[in-house]
């Protein structure tokens, strides 16, 4: 049994150094080599995780003998291509950043890949390990009596540059709801324990990105929308997204309520962007509002100041990475699968394709 854990990093902008940070947080795992085609974010990343070595090429990556595991944090539309060379190259355990894929004709290569990976791979679902989050999905069930309906709001803030734009359109990122909301999704199914069979959405580009030009293109990225979704066991979830509300105290509140009550989480966004001026940083919360006897119940659950330190997420890529390295020691178990990130991509591709056509999408 592995004591000590070797992680190989594919991709070293925000995110990939966000994981770097956390990474070093986990007893016994570090970050010995990188790969970024652009060579200066691979320098800070190689700095950044105190040394370590920089691969000319996803091949010469690969080919570090020294690798107990790797993490894929490139750009949406290179998931796919990235995952077959790794599967056929040096198919280690694998923690896979969503979306899975971006073309709806990627799906069934994704599936052929997963059957046959003789190691562990886990999706970058890591809203579901927020403190305030994990907490509602452990106490829905019991607060609600059985969650009939759900409901998700994000107001944040727009999308951040990235390196050669790439999130700036469609044909890259597969859509806002395949980007930004394949978390959301993902936890429609998990706090519901069902599957969706029908999603309607409507969604577009109010504000952000309108004057921007990159090689003649204006981006396509959508910023808001409404996503509506039935589930198999008749309860009903809507997802409501807004990316120029940055204002907000806080970023994602979820409400999930159920015959005897309703139970409420409140996240707040990134704690680099809090302005001083505001005052201290909003506390994470979890509220349940029993129906009888009335009377709401409101408790903070604050996040271990380290962890904000270390990333945007409120603390979930550590915890998520606390449990992928228990799966790479073979002391876990894959909680987030190929089939969520699946799952959770085809619902982001029927919203899109319903907020365009005007009509409902069945699955």
């Amino acid at each position: 049994m592995l004591q000590n854990v070797n992680y190989g990093l594919i991709g070293c902008g925000m995110m990939g150094q966000e994981h770097i940070r956390n990474i070093a947080l986990v007893p016994g795992a570090r970050v010995t080599c990188v790969y970024d085609p652009v060579p200066e974010l691979a320098e800070a990343a190689a700095q950044l995780a105190g040394g370590a070595a920089i691969a000319p090429t996803l091949a010469g990556l690969l080919a570090d003998e020294g690798l107990d595991a790797l993490v894929v944090v490139s750009p949406n539309h290179l998931h796919v291509a990235q995952l077959a060379q790794i599967a056929e190259t040096r198919p280690l355990p694998l923690l896979m950043e969503k979306p899975l894929f971006t073309d709806p004709t990627d799906r069934a290569g994704v599936e052929r890949i997963a059957a046959d990976y003789p190691a562990p791979i886990w999706v970058a679902m890591e809203y579901r390990y927020m403190p305030p989050i994990a907490a509602l999905i452990d106490e829905a069930a019991s607060a609600t009596g059985g969650v009939r309906m759900l409901s998700l709001r994000e107001h944040r803030f727009p999308f951040l540059p990235k390196i050669g734009n790439w999130n700036r359109f469609n044909a890259n990122s597969g859509g806002t709801y395949v980007e930004k909301c394949c978390h959301f999704f993902d936890l429609m199914r998990l706090i519901l324990r069902s599957e969706p069979v029908r999603i309607m959405a409507t969604g577009g580009q109010a504000v952000n990105h309108l004057t921007e030009t990159y090689d003649g293109r204006t981006p396509d990225i959508w910023d808001h929308g409404y996503v509506i979704a039935d589930f198999a066991n008749g309860a009903r979830a809507m997802l409501e997204l807004c990316m120029f509300a940055e204002g907000s105290r806080f970023q994602e509140e979820i409400c999930a309520l159920g015959p005897e009550g309703k139970i409420v989480a409140r996240v707040p966004g990134p704690g680099r962007f809090w302005p001083e001026t505001a005052g201290p940083a909003p506390v994470p919360e979890l509220e349940i509002s029993p129906r009888h006897p009335k009377g709401p119940i409101l408790r903070e659950i604050p996040v271990d100041p380290a962890l904000l330190t270390a990333g945007d997420h409120n603390g979930s890529t550590f915890y998520q990475h606390q449990r992928f390295n228990a799966v790479v020691r073979g002391e876990g178990r894959v909680e987030v699968g190929v089939e969520d990130g699946i799952r959770a991509v085809a619902m982001g591709l029927a919203a899109q394709e319903s907020a365009t056509t005007g009509r409902a999408v069945e699955l």
